[in-house]
């Protein structure tokens, strides 16, 4: 690449020196005096300027603090061209911004190896410049990264306390009201659509978005609007800023994080819920079943009862009477109706132990209903930080 050179100085016989010495070595640009050097200057922004020291209306020291003190030629390497050698003027040039200083009468190859290193300082000094820069993005993303991740964390955390699609949405809002978006968002809960704004407020067509939507791509962008889909939720960012790639980017790698987190936690909910109705179900089949068994088992109670007595008196006549004892028919009816009644008090054995089974069954049936519920509806807590108290970056 050319190098491109401003020499500023009053003296033309200079500006031939300057012209026969660097002849193919780089481009220049001249000026007569500062205010036309500072022209020339932001005009064409030149790799490096040649600058006399006195010259008519401004000095070449007043130059130089001008040009380093504008934004876009502060950062150009000025070189002094003067007659005097002493120390003090170095000192002078030096607090005026310059990076060398050259005394004239120069010779071509001190003036070419000066503008060697200091075209060299300048391409270092850009690039430095450059790699500063993108550091500072990559610090400014790993920060942003790193709040983001940090409000998700405590997202997680508060929806353990959502027993509810009320309670989630609340939360849900509280993570996107720093980003300034505005969302609305449909659960999809047990295939119902439940539409939530923060606000509170839904419009119809907002609703038919996100119905018409839900089985499309995960990210839906048509306007300054973004629908993003899970199975179990779906949102419609009203206002997503498409046109910034940068922010627009940041959000596609976030928006997955907490929907996935909300998609896990409204299955879950699901799960909970059904469960639980299956365990109410269960349960009131053993109550109708108990119930049945210990009226079923008083009956035979009462009919062994009722047997025993029988065959009792039964014995008692056959005793008394020997035309009774005599009668083979009659004895083995009653040896038969021992048999019945030990079976039937065998039975009873059996249906009060399965009526004690029961008892354990339903009382563990309970405790499940229980702890079912405490998932469902967790205890509130005061440990769970908003959203507000995460600093964002």
């Amino acid at each position: 690449m050319t190098k491109l050179v401003l020499a500023i100085d009053d003296d033309k016989y200079v500006h031939r020196v300057i012209e026969e010495s660097l002849a193919g070595f780089c481009q220049l640009i001249h000026a007569k005096n500062g205010e036309e050097g500072l022209r020339q200057a932001y005009k064409y922004s030149p790799d490096i300027i040649l600058l006399d020291v006195e010259m008519p209306g401004k000095t070449g020291y007043e130059v130089c603090r001008e040009l380093k003190n504008n934004e876009q030629t502060k950062d150009t390497p000025v070189m002094f061209l003067s007659g005097k050698s002493e120390l003090p003027e170095r000192v002078k040039g030096y607090n005026a911004g310059a990076a060398d200083y050259i005394v004239k009468p120069f010779n071509t190859e001190e003036l070419m190896a000066r503008i060697r290193v200091l075209y060299q300082y300048r391409q270092h000094s850009i690039k430095l410049k450059n790699d500063v820069e993108r550091a500072q993005i990559t610090a400014e993303i790993a920060m942003t990264d790193s709040g983001d991740m940090g409000r998700i964390m405590r997202y997680v955390g508060q929806t353990y306390h959502a027993h509810d699609v009320q309670s989630l949405s609340a939360h849900f809002f509280e993570f996107f009201r720093p980003l300034n978006l505005d969302v609305v968002v449909a659960f999809w809960y047990q295939d119902v659509g439940v539409v939530c704004t923060d606000d509170g407020g839904v419009c119809p067509l907002e609703q038919e978005l996100l119905e018409k939507h839900r089985y499309s791509n995960r990210f839906v962008d048509f306007s300054s609007h973004t629908i993003v889909n899970y199975p179990k939720v779906s949102i419609l960012i009203k206002n997503m800023p498409l046109d910034d790639v940068v922010l627009y980017g940041r959000y596609k790698d976030l928006f997955p994080h907490i929907l996935e987190v909300t998609n896990a936690k409204i299955q879950d909910m699901e799960v909970n819920e059904k469960a639980l109705a299956q365990a109410h179900a269960v349960g009131n089949a053993f109550n109708e079943l108990s119930s049945q068994l210990f009226v079923s088992s008083e009956a035979r109670e009462e009919a062994v009862a009722k047997l025993t007595t029988q065959l009792s008196e039964l014995r008692a006549l056959m005793q008394q009477d020997p035309t009774f004892a005599a009668n083979q028919a009659l004895a083995l009816q009653v040896e038969q109706l021992e048999q019945t009644q030990l079976q039937l008090t065998v039975l009873n054995d059996d249906l009060a132990f399965i009526k004690h089974q029961l008892n354990h069954i339903i009382e563990s049936r309970s405790e499940l209903i229980d702890s079912l519920s405490k998932i469902a509806t967790p205890e509130h807590t005061q440990d769970v930080t908003s959203q507000t108290d995460i600093e964002l970056f």
